[in-house]
């Protein structure tokens, strides 16, 4: 293979992206509030930093729709609107339920034990009282199950998804109890695709889904 007298990159993380990380992790973990209103300036005085870099990153913010503009006043964290989750909750049933249904038929015990170490992750964040970490592993098992599916088109529609329902899946979880709910319904789907059943792995997907919407709209 030619080298092209190309030298590796040694690629250091840079100011902006530290405050792109800083940021959407205070974001994503819900210690600002859609209520609350920022400005790059206060940012960049809590994060010791200039303003450039800040402002580089809430561009990046803005564009994957995590936070909004708020005319002469700074910006806010998005709030999720129910005519969104509504369409994101649609676009999910829909897609994962026939996703799952797909899988079951063909699903290897290799990939049954891969979500199960998922599920088993997922158990000790809850243990750990780590919210992110929880909502993070739920991302990964069902972008694992359509990435299984083969289905990678279907896989980018449900990254783009991602932020909203990570937003979505965080105020859902601190319901009393829903973690404990979501691990139960995440085994039961494993279980019915361990069985080969696909009509019930449908449902239970479904089933799952609903009951996390459920549990935002409370």
């Amino acid at each position: 293979m030619p080298s092209f007298n190309l030298k590796p990159i040694d690629k250091q993380i840079t100011t902006k992206e530290r405050a792109y990380n800083e940021i959407k992790d205070v974001i994503l973990n819900g210690y600002i509030s859609s209520e609350e209103i920022f400005t790059e300036v206060k940012l960049a005085e809590l994060l010791n930093t200039s303003r450039t870099p800040v402002r580089e990153a809430l561009q990046d913010l803005l564009k994957e729709g995590l936070i909004v503009t708020i005319p002469r006043k700074g910006m806010a964290v998005r709030n999720v609107t129910e005519s969104e989750a509504e369409q994101i909750f649609l676009l999910r049933t829909t897609i994962e339920g026939e996703v799952i249904k797909k899988l079951t038929e063909t699903i290897t015990p290799e990939q049954l034990e891969q979500l199960r170490q998922i599920y088993q992750n997922q158990q000790e964040a809850m243990e750990k009282d780590d919210e992110i970490s929880f909502i993070s592993l739920d991302q990964t098992f069902h972008i694992t199950l359509t990435r299984f599916a083969d289905y990678h088109l279907i896989e980018q529609v449900l990254l783009n998804l991602h932020n909203l329902s990570q937003l979505i899946g965080l105020r859902a979880i601190k319901k009393r109890n829903r973690m404990r709910e979501v691990l139960s319904e995440h085994e039961y789907i494993i279980l019915c695709m361990e069985k080969k059943n696909s009509d019930l792995a449908a449902k239970a997907m479904i089933h799952h889904l609903s009951k996390t919407k459920e549990s935002w709209k409370k």
